[in-house]
């Protein structure tokens, strides 16, 4: 018996479900109940479930977030989620997260009827799949994924024998013809693994209409990518119209064109290679074949002065003519127009001319910043042109922002020097934040906030401490009477400067001579 998960914050929809689920399949399935996510997932790492029927709108976990942690387990259920009309939008996301199918409330018997049909259906399919895969098959597989592989690295595969091992493991098919493709997951799953996404693949082909998803093989090239190679064009014309449905598991694909011979698997991998970069101007999943790029011009220039341009103007408060720039630019109009190099060395440019440049003149302090768009560096860490655009601009502005306050602090931090210099040659004269401030050309109010921040203590505080360190020091070096030091060091009588100075050294001028004559005998 298959074991269902309905979750709920409604008991009477649980056990409405339930009932008409076991009117419909008696003795079919086996229950769990949950009143939300959080207690769902809780049930789902005690024990395996075949299918979860899981609400939206619930308290502490709601739907949408089960499903995601859904994906992070090591054995996913069948998903089906409940909508009222309301949810829609909410339940075309959740369908994008690789959720099986979806019911609108109130629910229909025959519609939930058909759902279950479908994914026993699909359930049965898994288990066929996971028993097909026996130890000699495996070995098989393997076997075929090391020849593909040879032919993948050698340009001019001449090996003796190399006829007899293809056709052994049943890819003599090769030297009809074939199609070969290159398949990139692109969807919300963090963490993906190789294994899963050829399952999810491998699934759908089986899905594929006869002959085409006959004569066909893969194997994992040395990018960690998909590579599946058929004999018939209607396997790939297949994926790609799954590919382009609404909702479909999100994936974009390569291609290279129809070509022949063992001697070509190499070529028409590269093919399929360079079309899936082109991947990266389309805003969805989609499919680029070999014979649409093939004629991209590369006579360009890479637009250096301009990304030079654009480093000058950071922390320039320039905000407006940098994001001009950064438009012309990176114009997807241009960037369609010409191969894709060009976009590689727009993106190297950008690495080189600025975001390396600001660390190197700046140091360490600003690889906070570059930690926090990391992914900028390389342009294939996005699965799309429009995501790397937002992140160089983004990552522009915070640059833009942390040079400004970069500049001010080296200018702050210059002022303040000869601000402390002015004082500690001047201490002696009457002396005070307005007369040091206009030495520097610093606002008033600026100064006093500035100052504090660079010396850790205030103006007035500053002045007194230095003036009484330098009057410790005559009034042990020298001779002169203690009002004559007083005088000396800036303030205006002996009276004030006997009471700053025990206020500060806790013993009066004279207590502190004697103490120190007394020290020397």
């Amino acid at each position: 018996m298959r074991k269902v998960l309905i979750v709920d914050d409604e008991k009477n929809i649980r056990l409405g479900l339930r009932a008409m689920i076991d009117r419909l399949f008696p003795d079919a399935y086996t229950f769990d109940f949950a009143e939300d996510g959080a207690e769902a997932l809780e049930l789902l790492n005690r024990a395996p479930v075949d299918v979860v029927i899981t609400d939206i709108r619930m308290p502490v976990m709601d739907g949408i977030a089960l499903i995601q942690r859904i994906q992070e387990l090591e054995r996913k259920p069948a998903v089906v989620i409940l909508s009222g009309h309301d949810d829609f939008p909410y339940a075309k996301e959740a369908i994008r997260c690789d959720v099986s199918e979806y019911l609108l409330k109130p629910i229909v018997r025959d519609e939930l009827a058909r759902t279950m049909l479908k994914l026993e259906k699909e359930l049965k399919q898994r288990e066929r799949i996971d028993e097909q895969l026996t130890s000699s098959m495996r070995q098989q597989e393997a076997y075929r994924e090391s020849q593909l592989s040879y032919l993948l690295r050698h340009p001019h595969p001449e090996e003796p024998g190399l006829p007899d091992r293809l056709k052994g493991c049943g890819l003599e098919w090769l030297e009809e013809g074939f199609q070969l493709a290159v398949l990139q997951y692109r969807g919300s799953v963090q963490g993906m693994r190789p294994p899963e996404f050829l399952g999810r693949i491998q699934a759908e082909l089986e899905n594929a209409p006869e002959p085409a998803g006959q004569r066909r093989a893969h194997v994992w090239d040395k990018e960690n990518q998909l590579v599946l190679i058929a004999q018939r064009r209607e396997l790939f014309q297949f994926l790609a119209g799954r590919i382009a449905e609404t909702g479909y598991f999100a994936y974009s694909m390569g291609l290279s064109g129809y070509t022949q011979g063992v001697a070509r698997v190499r070529a028409a991998h590269q093919e399929a290679e360079q079309a899936l970069k082109y991947t990266f101007l389309q805003s969805a999943p989609g499919v680029v074949s070999y014979e649409r790029i093939a004629g991209k011009s590369r006579d360009f220039t890479i637009p250096a002065d301009k990304i030079r341009k654009l480093g000058n103007m950071l922390g320039a408060g320039r905000e407006k003519e940098m994001t001009s720039l950064l438009m012309e630019v990176l114009d997807i109009r241009t960037v369609a127009r010409y191969d894709i190099a060009y976009l590689e060395g727009v993106s190297r440019a950008f690495n080189e001319l600025i975001f390396d440049k600001v660390f190197h003149i700046y140091g360490g302090e600003s690889v906070e910043i570059l930690r926090l768009f990391k992914k900028v560096g390389d342009l294939w860490n996005f699965y799309y042109f429009h995501d790397y655009y937002h992140s160089v601009e983004g990552l522009l502005h915070r640059l833009d922002d942390y040079v400004r306050s970069m500049k001010t602090f080296h200018i702050d931090h210059k002022e303040m020097k000869q601000a402390v210099q002015y004082m500690q040659d001047n201490f002696h004269k009457d002396l005070n934040m307005a007369v040091v401030s206009n030495h520097v050309s610093l606002n008033y109010s600026y100064f006093s906030q500035a100052f504090k921040e660079y010396t850790g203590e205030s103006f007035v505080s500053y002045l007194k401490k230095l003036r009484i360190d330098k009057a410790k020091e005559l009034l042990v070096t020298t001779g002169h009477k203690v009002y004559e030091i007083g005088g000396m060091t800036g303030f205006e009588n002996t009276k004030h400067f006997s009471r700053v100075f025990k206020e500060m050294e806790g013993i009066s001028p004279q207590e502190y001579r004697e103490l120190h004559e007394a020290l020397k005998r």
